[in-house]
């Protein structure tokens, strides 16, 4: 199974520490499941852990760094999506169709416009959770 996961759920999971954590380090323990991303995701992930209103320590920093670097499955999309509602949103959606994702888990309503763009189911955390049992 592939899996995108929006940087709100990785930023709920290094804030709040709870479900969205939880179900992070769930996905990478899974070995049938890969964590994907592409090179603008990556970078966006690391761009707003840094932002100074999370107040991130470096270490937390370095550790979630590191994470990505190690468990992150990169894909390269070749395939422009036109997302009107949020367009710096749409590298998700050509992240999916690059990697014929399964599922993309976001806490942003404005997806639900984007289901009819892609194949990939997109869900909420609790969602994930009950497809998951």
């Amino acid at each position: 199974m592939k899996v995108i996961v929006d940087t709100n759920i990785v930023v709920s999971a290094i804030i709040r520490d709870n479900i969205p954590e939880q179900m992070i380090m769930w996905i990478i323990a899974q070995p049938f499941i890969d964590w994907i991303a592409s090179d603008d995701i990556v970078l966006e992930y690391k761009d707003v852990l840094q932002r100074k209103k999370f107040k991130l320590p470096p270490d937390i920093i370095n550790r979630w760094f590191q994470l990505f670097d190690e468990e992150l499955v990169l894909v390269t999309p070749h395939i422009a999506v036109n997302f009107p509602r949020d367009v710096k949103d749409a590298r998700f959606l050509e992240c999916a169709i690059a990697s014929s994702a399964d599922i993309f888990i976001t806490g942003d309503r404005d997806f639900s416009e984007a289901q009819a763009l892609v194949p990939t189911q997109i869900m909420s955390v609790s969602q994930f959770k009950v497809f998951i049992g």
